[in-house]
Formats: C-alpha cells, structure tokens, sequence
C-alpha cells in the first residue's frame, strides 16, 4: 500500500516550538541558578506562564500548541545529559570541535568556547525521559482530544556528534566506529519515543540546523579540507539520514514526527550557515522517513522552492516564510503568493493538481521565537503580530483549516 499523507498534525498554521519568555520568568529562572530561590518556587513560575502561553495559543488558532519550551535555556533541552554516557563539561580543549561547524565557527570567532558542551564518555543508555513530565504538565492544560495535537520538540540525534572532529565525538575504547555510537543513540530514541507516546504525546519535531549545514559551501569547504576526515560530507549526511530512520524503528502509525532545518537562531537573531536546499533535496525528502519538513524560507539564504520538486506526495512541508527574527511585517499577500509558487514546483514535481499540493503545505515562521532563553531581536508584540499573520496566511489559502 502507498504510504499516506499524515495530517492533523501538522496544521495548516504552525509555529516551531519556542516562544518569548515573559521577563518574570526569565528573572526567576536568574535568580534560582544563583540560588536566591528554590527549585519548587521556579516550578510554581513555569506553571504558571506555561498555563497562559498555552492558553495564548489556542486562541490565536494555533492546535500544535507546545509549552513554549518555557523550562529550557536552550532549544536542544536536556535529552543527551538524561542519558547514561553523556557528561556536560565546563573545560575543555577547542580543538575537539569541528571550527568550520557554523555555530561553533561563530563562537570561536567571537573568542567564547561553545556553551553546554556535552561529551560522550561511557556507553550510551536510555535511564529514563527529561521531557516525559513536561509533557504531562502540558497535556493537564488541554481537553482529553485536544492532548494528541500538543507539540514536543526533541534534540537532533547527530547533535553531539557534527560539532566534533573526527574520533572526538566519543572514547575510542568505548565505541570502536560510527555506526556502533549511532546504533546506541537510535536506541535511546526509540526508547524517549515510546515513553512519550505512552504519555499520550503523538506529535514530535526534531529541531535539526545540522542538516542545514550541508547546504553551506563554507561549511563543505572545511570539511573537505580537514585532514582529520575519514569520509566525506555527503557519506556523513547519508549516516545522519539512517541515524534518523534508525530512531524510528517500532513508531507507532498515529505518531507524527518531523524536522525541521534552519540556519542558526542565537541571541539577538544571530544566524550562522547559508545555503539553499538543492543539494540535499532528494535524500532529505525521499530518504529521511519523517513526515513533514518544517523548511526556514524566510530570507534568500535559504535559497527557493525549487528543491520542493523532490518531495513526495506523502509527505507535508510547512514553509516558514514569515521572520521570527525581527519585527518588521510580511506583506500578507505577498506571503500567500510564495505559498503558491512552492506549491506550483510540488504540483509540477509529482505531476498532481495546485490543490492536491497545496494540501501538502503549511505555513509557519520560519524558526522559533527563542532559541536561546534569551529571545530574538523581536518583542512580545512583534512575537503576536507573526503569530497572527501566520494564521491569517493559512485561513485565507486554507478557509475553515485549523
């Protein structure tokens, strides 16, 4: 049988995940790791403005509403230290980073180390979820029918890998290859899967810029001239592709999982890598057995729609053609007209109708609001005017859609 289109999620308006933090959240959050207050005093806070964001959402016409990654510092959140054989580690020698990797390029240029350095030092073993009580709490802030639509973004699994030189992103004596290290981090997955789905979680996104970078050519370049290199970067994004499948083994058929790519997304609206999606096109959407991409097109670093020719009929991308940077607004129309043309490359790829594309797509800002605790170059009111032109892009293409 053909595989089948999996919708409801994702919605035809969508965002990514993380949101401004209100100031008195941020504050406490300050004040609790300088322990001027306790952990349950900072849990009461969260509670609270995960309560009213999620309550924003559902009425902004958002249904994958998620808790806006509000007990997170940083978008990756905390599955990799959770893990038996990680260890996050304050010091540390730079060389064991990849320099042309774009976020650790950035960094190092800018003369700081690369912040919340997590290192493999043992074998890896699932020991029980960070995110699974999380996800309880948000699930207690929705109608019963309401809990299989709820967002959960998850760490991409090559995450701590990409970042580091060859033969340091683990012990030698602890895994003797690639392939034996991403076998133990696809179990974890399965394992983080499962845990969440018994929870009544059935919609995941994995936030994965990694990808992303092997549309650089700065990043390729580096690559190709790193001596230390035992293969080249389209056999490193070809693994990256089975380590994804490979998480996915045992998914259940009503768990809706996707990825979604960017280019950077730091403190004060930083990017860090350029570079359309045309090189990766065919292996990101007919290789990667997820079911949506949620792509950034919000500015010509992301390149155009063109690659969109390669997407399958079964499967949904959700076009992140609205900023989440910067404030300034998107001209409505001219947002629903790009809608059009990327469907018009799916239609003539696939051979089917503008409206059977069109089914494919949603729309979205292009990355999340804060990435970093921190926020983007955009205030609450700006954060709101996005979130309503997203939705008002999708009920003017899709009338009636949630």
């Amino acid at each position: 049988m053909a595989p089948q289109l999996h919708q409801r999620p994702p919605f035809r308006a969508e965002h990514l995940g993380s949101l401004l933090r209100p100031q008195e959240l941020l504050s406490k959050k300050i004040a609790s790791e300088k322990g001027e207050v306790s952990e349950s005093e900072l849990a009461a806070v969260e509670d609270k403005e995960i309560k009213d964001i999620v309550a924003t959402q559902l009425k902004l016409g958002y249904r994958g509403a998620s808790d806006g990654e509000y007990r997170r510092h940083m978008f990756w959140g905390t599955f990799f230290p959770g893990l038996d054989g990680f260890e996050e580690v304050t010091e540390f020698e730079t060389d064991i980073f990849r320099p042309y990797a774009p976020d650790i390029a950035a960094f190092l240029e800018a003369g700081h180390k690369p912040g919340e350095t997590v290192l493999c030092t043992g074998k890896i073993k699932h020991v029980g979820s960070t995110y699974v009580d999380q996800f309880k709490y948000l699930a207690s802030l929705v109608p019963k029918d309401e809990v299989k639509n709820l967002k959960i973004t998850l760490a991409a699994p090559n995450w701590y890998h990409l970042r580091y030189r060859e033969g340091k992103a683990y012990p030698k004596d602890v895994y003797s290859n690639d392939e034996e290290y991403f076998g133990d981090i696809a179990k974890a997955y399965q394992a983080e899967l499962k845990i969440l789905y018994d929870a009544g979680c059935r919609n995941i996104q994995y936030d994965d810029p990694n990808l992303a970078y092997f549309c650089s050519e700065k990043f390729l370049d580096g690559f190709k001239e790193d001596s230390l290199n035992v293969y080249s970067a389209d056999d490193l994004f070809q693994k990256y592709i089975k380590l994804y499948n490979d998480c996915f083994i045992g998914l259940p058929e009503d768990m809706h999982v996707g990825v979604h790519l960017c280019r950077g997304n730091f403190v004060g609206s930083r990017h860090f890598s350029e570079g359309g999606y045309d090189r990766i096109a065919i292996k990101l959407f007919q290789e990667l057995n997820v079911h949506t991409y949620y792509l950034e097109y919000d500015t010509e670093r992301a390149g155009g729609f063109e690659p969109l020719k390669h997407l399958p009929p079964h499967k949904n991308v959700i076009l992140g053609v609205v900023t989440s940077k910067f404030a300034t607004m998107e001209d409505k129309e001219e947002m629903k007209k790009r809608v059009i043309d990327a469907a018009k490359i799916i239609a003539e790829g696939n051979n089917i109708s503008l409206e059977a594309a069109l089914n494919q797509i949603g729309v979205s800002p292009q990355c999340g609001f804060a990435s970093h605790r921190e926020g983007n170059a955009i205030d609450w009111d700006g954060m709101m005017n996005k979130l309503k032109l997203v939705r008002e892009i999708a009920d003017d293409i899709w009338p009636n859609q949630p």
